[in-house]
């Protein structure tokens, strides 16, 4: 799962699979929804994974194609490894940076990546374009009728995000936080369709918000600790700092989601795309 952050401090983890998975059926839903709308593909076809985490995004798609050749890709060698012994054993891994890896050289027949654009739009000086500039790149890379899928999720504007923009920018964090802690986000759905079709690709592009019921205690903080907390507590240090910041974070998160009678509702607004060159 790329991302783009500072170094983390060594006793915390950039990417923990164990926190990252504590919702992998909620995180695997959109992208079954997904390649439901992904035509057919050749038999024996080579499908990349492209950010594909602790693997639960691969076992996915070797459900889809058993007889694929399947290659993930990602940046954290602690999900790699999960990958490898629990995820989807029998694809191959490779441990590579989304932004500068060239999927050419495979000839996939389908591009497939669940939830990891969002962390490569970090285009500026001395950085590589954003993820906009990568699509056209990786559409090029299919066989002609190849396929490129992938979903975003479309929460920025969200309280779980607005909530943590604000605090970061607060009194007591800004000088550890800052603006330059967070670097996700996506586009509208519309920059992606005219993007794809720009690429000489047929295009459907879509968005769902899901309303996910969590249950247990702090269900939207844990949600967000496998994810867009990530780069934000890698900055923190001190392990004192880092609940002190989790336990301001997660009260405004109580009372931005209040627990229901029969857990906590939890909006998601998620982004789809399937392109298929022609």
């Amino acid at each position: 799962m790329p991302e783009d952050t500072p170094p983390a401090a060594a006793s915390t983890p950039r990417w923990d699979p164990d926190q990252y998975l504590r919702f992998a059926d909620e995180r695997t839903r959109p992208l079954g929804e997904l390649l439901a709308r992904v035509p057919e593909l050749p038999a024996g076809p080579v499908v990349l994974d492209i950010g594909c985490g602790p693997g639960n995004s691969t076992a996915l798609l070797r459900e889809r194609w058993p007889d694929a050749r399947l290659t993930g890709v990602d940046n954290s060698a602690d999900m790699l490894a999960t990958a490898r012994t629990t995820g989807e054993p029998t694809a191959r891994y490779e441990l590579a940076d989304a932004r500068s890896w060239d999927p050419a050289p495979a000839r996939p027949d389908a591009i497939v990546s669940n939830a990891t654009l969002q962390w490569l739009d970090t285009a500026g000086p001395g950085r590589p374009p954003g993820h906009l500039d990568l699509l056209p790149r990786w559409t090029a890379a299919l066989r002609p009728g190849g396929v490129l899928a992938f979903q975003v999720p479309g929460n920025f504007e969200a309280p779980s995000h607005t909530l943590l923009a604000e605090l970061r920018r607060s009194p007591r964090w800004r000088e550890a936080l800052g603006e330059g802690a967070v670097r996700a986000g996506v586009h509208d759905p519309a920059d992606y369709l005219h993007t794809l079709l720009a690429a000489d690709c047929t295009a459907d592009v879509w968005e769902t918000t899901y309303l996910t019921l969590l249950t247990g205690e702090d269900p939207v903080l844990e949600w967000v600790k496998g994810t867009a907390l990530r780069p934000v507590l890698a900055r923190l240090a001190d392990p004192a700092d880092r609940t002190a910041f989790l336990a301001e974070y997660g009260a405004l998160l109580r009372a931005a989601y209040p627990a229901g009678e029969r857990g906590t509702v939890f909006p998601f607004r998620r982004i789809f795309a399937v392109a298929q060159r022609r």
